[in-house]
């Protein structure tokens, strides 16, 4: 048998892990056609069908299951390999990878990397807009900004700063409703938060503010889908305090409203922080991410 394409390997177990091709083709910024191509060869090259495939995805054959863990194995050490080599890449030009909450990515990054270019022009971007935690271990980001402390022993966290966090609505709600004055005054307002999730009536209740979750007149459990609830004048939300200060459709209300912080975490693989990229990208965040939380404001000039 003909040595196995490493890139077939990992294809396979990304498969595995994630069950369909789609979610596979996103993870792996591959296209499906791709991806059912290299289980096609792998499966040919083995003699053996890995994946039975069905309408609820793919899942794995017996022989699949067998050589699952002995394919992760492979795979993170052609990753390994791979971050030991970008680590030893001196020149501040190519890509960086880096992955963020869909808030972040979406209504924080931008502007952060609109500057990065004008200082880098070398630096390409791909950012992965999730709310998963990404696995730095197998490279689907180069950098994580996160907002828990990473416990993995390979990789090399740093804490940038806490976000803090504000009771937040549209102007356009608060001229119709009325501003509230105090806390208790939210049972009177319609509220913006999860439908999932019981973490925000529980926080209200336990500040002695007894909202239910017929109180939560619009619930979704997407922090983009919450935000552009908010702007929309759906209701009062909780939000970004740094986000909401420069949303000019935006007001903040309420405070003096205990509320928790964000703690931000910059997370790479130990293996690429040699890499000259990789850190510029990430000492540039660290200050930007910094600026952000202070308030000073991330579509200021520098």
């Amino acid at each position: 048998m003909a040595d196995i394409d490493w890139n077939l390997i990992k294809s396979f177990v990304t498969v595995a892990e994630t069950g369909s091709l789609s979610a596979a083709a996103r993870k792996l910024s591959a296209s499906q056609p791709t991806l059912g191509r290299h289980i096609s060869e792998l499966e040919q090259a083995l003699g053996v069908t890995l994946f039975r495939r069905g309408r609820s995805g793919y899942a794995l054959t017996e022989a699949g299951a067998t050589l699952f863990e002995r394919g992760k194995t492979v795979s993170e050490q052609a990753s390994a390999f791979s971050l030991l080599a970008q680590g030893s890449v001196e020149a501040i030009e190519g890509t960086v990878r880096i992955a963020a909450s869909e808030v972040v990515a979406a209504y924080v990054l931008p502007q952060m990397m609109a500057r990065l270019d004008i200082e880098e022009p070398g630096i390409e971007v791909e950012i992965v807009a999730s709310n998963q935690v990404e696995n730095l271990l197998r490279r689907d980001a180069d950098i994580a900004i996160r907002m828990v402390k990473p416990a993995q022993n390979e990789l090399v966290a740093r804490k940038v700063c806490d976000i803090p966090l504000c009771a937040c609505a549209a102007i356009s709600y608060l001229d119709r409703r009325g501003r509230p004055l105090e806390p208790g005054d939210l049972v009177d307002h319609a509220l913006i938060g999860f439908d999932r999730s019981d973490e925000m009536i529980r926080g209200f209740v336990q500040a002695g503010i007894p909202v239910t979750r017929n109180s939560f007149r619009f619930r979704a459990d997407n922090q983009m889908v919450l935000w552009e609830a908010v702007r929309a004048g759906n209701g009062i939300g909780l939000g970004q305090e740094p986000l909401a200060e420069r949303d000019p459709l935006v007001e903040k209300v309420l405070p003096g409203l205990p509320l928790p912080a964000l703690p931000v975490w910059l997370a790479m693989h130990r293996d690429v922080r040699t890499s000259v990229r990789i850190r510029r990208v990430a000492d540039f965040l660290h200050e930007e991410l910094k600026r952000y939380s202070a308030g000073a404001g991330a579509n200021s000039a520098r």
